[in-house]
């Protein structure tokens, strides 16, 4: 696992962090947001990766045992029914590192947030 005294400055930098395990999983999650967010920015923000348009859009982050995905409370609100099988808080989705990652999910929840993102500029 990654190093969590290590300060990240780029999410590149964060990726090369972890293992070999780890480190494919988060290069997949970044390729999928890039995919349906390209005109968000990439930065680091709270020590972790954060996609940005017209204020933060997603976050992900490595955890013990899984991967924390941070699509803002309305990202875990409107996929509700769809993660009852992952550990999920107000603004914050769980995916074990012992499951697949659901990418599609996770696609449609960055769509959801980029129309909200969107939304918010108009």
């Amino acid at each position: 696992m990654g190093e969590t005294t290590i300060k990240n400055e780029t999410i590149d930098a964060y990726i090369s962090s972890y293992d070999e395990v780890v480190q494919p999983i988060l290069k997949e999650l970044r390729r999928v947001i890039k995919e349906e967010a390209p005109d968000a920015t990439e930065k680091i923000s709270y020590q972790m990766p954060t996609f940005y348009l017209n204020g933060n859009l997603v976050h992900f982050a490595v955890q013990k045992n899984h991967i924390g995905f941070y699509p803002a409370p309305s990202g875990v609100a409107a996929f509700k029914e769809e993660l009852t099988e992952y550990k999920t808080s107000k603004g914050a989705i769980q995916f074990p590192l012992t499951k697949p990652i659901p990418y599609e999910l996770v696609r449609r929840i960055v769509r959801f947030r980029v129309e909200e993102a969107r939304e918010k500029k108009k």
